[in-house]
């Protein structure tokens, strides 16, 4: 009797757990998806955007535009507005990146300290009060405002990652919770420093400190994932500019260029790479970064529009694969109560990526054209893989 009451209690118990679990991957779906459409909507009205405040002759905007004809003189550039936009776009998604590389570690270190609700809340507000001030926007300075706000509050991504990670080990996790605030910050010290960042430093402290082989796939998957989004994030920040450029496409062309990319990426993920078995990841994210040496041959060099939507595709396919994949990897590493920094490292290097990307591809594009440099990025993705290629079996902690 007594073991039939324990068996209906554990069975009541485990019920109510996957109750709890259900609930919490539907919240952080809807904000991550909410949270994308923000992030995603801007990129389709960049271009659109810096025509509006250059013709409304904005005090701001045209001091900023006067630094960037003095470069391209500089350089012996002839001041082409058309290419000098490609940089300036470039700059100002530096901006947002950079902000969320010192900010994605830091929300990691402290929701391992104070939890990840109180964070995650405080990153939703932040990013609420972002668009808000997009939305009302009247002047450039407010809008790039909103951009570094938005920046600061991006934290929110490591966040999510690592609340997934802490469903498989609640107990772990409540006893993370007890480390001192103090211990926190002092890793949280290693999160400004981009070597210590690369090296996984803050992750080292303390009684459980990863073993050699794991501390050392970290490092390379780390590694590879800043690459990997150097070089996307280029393409990401410059494809609007290069379809309004050769193809003239409006503001509601890219937006449906957009679509078609967010669509794609949707059926690839819920068909294909949610089926992808544990242990199988490295293998599937080395095959979608080799199919983006292609997309970004046809995409740079389309001469129409049936060769871009070939390469789109090819691009939609790698970025659905890829970034999952990696994140799922290295949420695997590290203790219950690392899994905020080790995500909020991963999401810094992505964002040091992000930051440094943009300005690098747009200069590319701007001084030499589309051609060389969505062909140079194309060949650089063989780095990442062959990083890939060099990661070791993970020893159990």
């Amino acid at each position: 009797m007594a073991l039939r009451e324990r068996e209906a209690s554990s069975s009541s118990a485990n019920d109510e757990q996957e109750q709890n679990c259900s609930r919490v991957i539907t919240v952080v779906f809807l904000a991550l998806f909410i949270d994308l459409l923000g992030f995603a909507l801007i990129l389709p009205l960049f271009p659109s955007i810096l025509d509006y405040y250059s013709q409304t002759e904005d005090g701001f905007y045209l001091s900023l535009q006067r630094g960037v004809d003095w470069f391209a003189a500089m350089v012996g550039m002839p001041p082409e507005r058309k290419y000098n936009s490609v940089l300036f776009g470039g700059l100002i998604g530096s901006v947002f990146s950079i902000l969320q590389f010192f900010s994605s570690p830091l929300t990691g270190a402290v929701s391992d300290c104070l939890g990840r609700r109180p964070v995650i809340l405080m990153t939703a507000m932040g990013l609420i009060a972002s668009y808000a001030l997009w939305a009302a926007s009247r002047s450039f300075g407010v809008f790039l405002l909103s951009r570094m706000v938005g920046g600061i509050s991006k934290g929110n991504v490591s966040l999510c990652t690592a609340i997934i990670a802490d469903l498989h080990s609640p107990k772990a996790r409540s006893k993370g919770m007890v480390s001192s605030v103090t211990s926190g910050f002092q890793a949280a010290a290693d999160l400004l420093s981009p070597w210590a960042l690369f090296q996984f430093s803050a992750v080292t402290r303390g009684k459980e400190s990863p073993s050699d082989q794991n501390l050392q796939n970290l490092k390379i998957l780390g590694l590879a994932y800043f690459l990997y989004l150097f070089l996307f994030s280029g393409l990401e920040y410059t494809l609007s500019f290069l379809t309004h450029q050769r193809f003239q496409f409006s503001s509601m062309q890219q937006g449906k260029m957009f679509f078609f990319i967010g669509i794609t990426m949707a059926v690839i993920q819920g068909g294909y790479a949610r089926r992808i078995k544990p242990g199988n990841e490295i293998r599937a994210i080395k095959r979608a970064v080799l199919l983006l040496v292609p997309a970004f041959l046809l995409i740079g060099w389309a001469a129409d529009v049936t060769l871009l939507a070939a390469g789109l595709l090819l691009y939609s396919f790698a970025a659905a694969i890829v970034i999952p994949c990696l994140s799922a990897v290295v949420s695997g590493y590290g203790s219950a109560s690392q899994k905020g920094r080790v995500m909020g490292i991963l999401r810094s290097l992505g964002a040091l990526a992000r930051a440094l990307g943009p300005v690098l591809s747009a200069t590319v594009y701007w001084l030499a054209g589309a051609e060389s440099c969505f062909t140079i990025c194309g060949v650089f993705f063989l780095i990442p893989f062959v990083l890939l290629g060099s990661i070791k079996q993970q020893t159990k902690e």
